[in-house]
């Protein structure tokens, strides 16, 4: 018993130290000069501490960074297709789990099966649909395509099929309608899952730079990381050092985010697992 705890803790400290490594390699470059980011010789802690690369991210110096517009764009986005996914999935799994309504089983089945699509098979569709509707270079074509995700439908559904009945006939017969069995029984029992839900949400879009980056071309208009990826392509191409405080910047947000949060993020695994 004591070698397989033994082992496992081994096991957990390898792959902490595999994940972590590569964040603190970017944190430390993040103070070096450029010179000693480009030296052969490895060392995890800088020699020579500077805050030049921040400085020079948030004062511009010679290079346009609107940072500030940045960070705004990346939080309004993800706040704002947070509240959207929250809003749609929530009322989606209710409806599939909790109500009689048609085609039940063919809905559920078609969410699990959008599970299966690659996203970047729809990439090219969605473009041209926000292309064709003058969306491009607006908050619109960053927001909305996050505005509905299966991925959440699932994971609510398996949590409300989970609740008592009974507790919700006790409702009705107090005088409680569907929405507000939805709204004051079902929602507040599910803090857990929903915070969760959006801790997720909200890091996926955050980090997400791929779809901000083609379908931005304004400057002020790029979120963080679509920021990061032009500036590893363009001023920042021989700068690693001002490249690694960008991207530390980009990082520490969702970082506090999951921390903060990672409580409700056990308590659902937990709820997820208890059945009636």
């Amino acid at each position: 018993m004591k070698t397989s705890k033994i082992f496992y803790v081994l096991l957990a400290t390898v792959l902490g130290i595999i994940f972590i490594l590569p964040m603190l390699w970017m944190f430390s470059n993040s103070f070096k000069t450029d010179v000693e980011v480009m030296a052969p010789e490895f060392h995890l802690f800088p020699k020579e501490f500077t805050w030049e690369n921040f400085q020079t991210i948030f004062d511009g110096g010679n290079v346009d960074v609107p940072i500030f517009r940045w960070i705004f764009n990346s939080f309004f986005v993800g706040l704002a297709a947070t509240f959207l996914v929250l809003l749609l999935d929530t009322m989606a799994a209710y409806a599939l789990a909790k109500l009689d309504i048609p085609f039940k089983r063919t809905l559920f089945a078609l969410f699990v099966g959008s599970l299966m699509v690659p996203g970047i098979i729809s990439f090219l569709p969605q473009y041209l649909n926000f292309s064709n509707l003058n969306l491009i270079n607006t908050y619109y074509v960053l927001i909305l395509p996050y505005s509905g995700g299966a991925l959440g439908v699932f994971l609510l559904i398996q949590f409300f099929q989970s609740f008592p009945n009974e507790i919700i006939e006790a409702a009705r017969i107090d005088g409680a309608n569907k929405w507000h069995v939805f709204t004051s029984v079902l929602l507040p029992s599910s803090v857990s899952i929903v915070t969760t839900l959006a801790i997720f949400t909200f890091m996926n879009v955050f980090n997400d730079y791929v779809w901000p980056f083609f379908t931005v071309t304004d400057l002020e208009m790029r979120t963080l990381t679509a920021g990061v990826a032009v500036m590893a392509t363009g001023s920042f191409t021989a700068s690693y050092g001002k490249l690694m405080a960008l991207a530390t910047l980009s990082t520490i947000p969702t970082l506090i985010i999951f921390l903060i949060g990672q409580k409700q993020f056990v308590q659902s695994i937990t709820a997820t697992g208890v059945k009636q």
